[in-house]
């Protein structure tokens, strides 16, 4: 048995990630045994960056409207200096 079944990570992105950087570790993850959902301020689809240009896209899991922080055992944050940005403004998570 692994030692992150039964556990739940978010995976806190939005058009701009780094490509390899969310699907790479979110792999890892699911491979150890987690369940990692994309949760993102957008639904259906974001789209990642691939070095100098635009990559592929990735699935939403979770909106961020309805992500329950509680549900959740660990937050990942990939890189990707647009999606950094972009998630620090995020009305949600400022602090009130």
């Amino acid at each position: 048995m692994s030692m992150l079944t039964n556990k739940r990570v978010a995976i806190l992105a939005t058009d701009g990630f780094e490509y390899v950087e969310l699907t790479e570790p979110k792999k890892a993850l699911e491979a150890a045994g987690a369940k990692a959902e994309v949760v993102s301020p957008k639904e259906g689809e974001i789209k990642g960056w691939n070095h100098t240009d635009w990559g592929n896209s990735v699935k939403v899991d979770v909106s961020l409207k309805s992500a329950n922080p509680n549900d959740y055992d660990a937050l990942m944050l990939p890189g990707g200096v647009m999606n950094r940005i972009t998630c620090v403004r995020i009305p949600r998570l400022l602090p009130s």
